[in-house]
Order: structure tokens, then sequence, then C-alpha cells
């Protein structure tokens, strides 16, 4: 608890992480959240006695829906999305394509409340086949196997404005400054280049490294 009180006091000093989770909010999309570097680099930001925040490359957005139909607010905004067939298998290529129009569609909607953020959103429930797993259950079994540590981490924006989070590994490694490898899915090779095509240690010379 004393974790997300830090972490929802960073986030509630940011008017553009606020105006973020407020806009998918209002979407109200199953299980909706922003994860990764948005809650990850706020933390490092504070650590670091940031007064500006660093910049975001994107805004990651997950969520978890089973079928092809899109969320009935993005059906209701977007008239492309209401003529989506229901197909059941999501490995066919027929369901990839239009999971990924449902993906798009959710950015546009977005993009119209936020401009400034570079949206990026992905349904959970499709994610598994990019890794050959089992079907995952939810968005917190799928951000479980991101890459590092401090990266398995989203939140989202309650109805009375509380922060409500999603942190398979909890908060503790990411307010002690380290950057981790995830051992639930450990992969190496991605971790040391992600490592250095990102300059987390350069933007952030605090970090230690953790492999």
């Amino acid at each position: 608890m004393e974790y997300l009180k830090r972490l929802s006091d960073i986030i509630k000093r940011d008017p553009f992480r606020m105006r973020c989770l407020r806009a998918l909010r209002a979407l109200n999309l199953p299980q909706g959240y922003i994860g990764a570097g948005f809650v990850r680099n706020a933390i490092w930001d504070e650590l670091h006695e940031r007064a500006t925040p660093t910049p975001l490359n994107d805004i990651d957005v997950v969520y978890f829906s089973g079928g092809i139909n899109p969320p009935q607010a993005v059906a209701t905004a977007e008239n492309t999305m209401e003529s989506l067939p229901q197909i059941h298998s999501p490995s066919s290529a027929a369901a990839k394509s239009e999971l990924k129009a449902q993906e798009q569609a959710i950015e546009r909607e977005l993009a119209c409340m936020v401009p400034q953020a570079n949206w990026q959103v992905k349904n959970q429930a499709r994610m598994h086949l990019a890794h050959g797993h089992a079907p995952y259950k939810s968005c917190h079994d799928a951000i479980s196997y991101w890459i590092e540590r401090e990266t398995c981490v989203a939140v989202r924006l309650l109805a009375n404005d509380d922060l409500d989070l999603l942190a398979p590994f909890g908060l503790e490694a990411n307010f002690a400054g380290t950057i981790s490898i995830n051992l639930k899915y450990p992969r190496p090779d991605v971790f040391k280049q992600r490592l250095a095509s990102k300059n987390w240690l350069t933007v952030w010379p605090s970090l230690t490294v953790q492999i």
C-alpha cells in the first residue's frame, strides 16, 4: 500500500498522465490499463528528482477482450467497427486482421481526446500468439511476461479517481531503481538489446542493472 500511495502521488502530479488516464477511462475498455514506461518512467523520474517528466515515446494501452466485436464505446463512435464479424478463432488470419482493426479504432478514439500522445493499443487476449504461450487469462497474467520486471506494471483510473494497479511482481524493484530481467520469461538477448537501444542508463544514470 505504501508503494501504491507513492505511485498515486507521482501520477496525480502529472497533468499529461492524468489526461491520458481519463481518456482511457472514458472508453470503458474491458480491463483497460496503461502500462510499461507510463508507470516505470514516472517512478524513475521521481527517484532522480526530475522537476519535468521525461517525455514518453508512446502510451501503451492494454485491454482484454476475448471476442472480435469491439467494446461498446468504440463501436458506437466508430461506424467502421459496427460491421465487424464475430470470429471465434483468434489465431486465424481473418481474426488477426479484425483484431488489429479494433485496436486501431481504439487508438483513433484516444487520439481524438489526447492528440499529443502516441497511443499504442494491444488486446492482451491475442498476445500469447506472439510468444507461443497458452492463452493469457487476463491483463495481469499477460503483462507478467514482459521483458523487465520493472516494466510489468499498469494503472487505470477508477470512477472516484483512485489509481488501480496491476503489478505481478509488485513495485519494490521499481522504487529500488533497478532494471532487472523477468525470470518468469527470460529473454537475455532482448533484454540487452532494449537496455542499449532505449538509453535508460543515460537518461536515468543512478539506475542499476540486475541480470
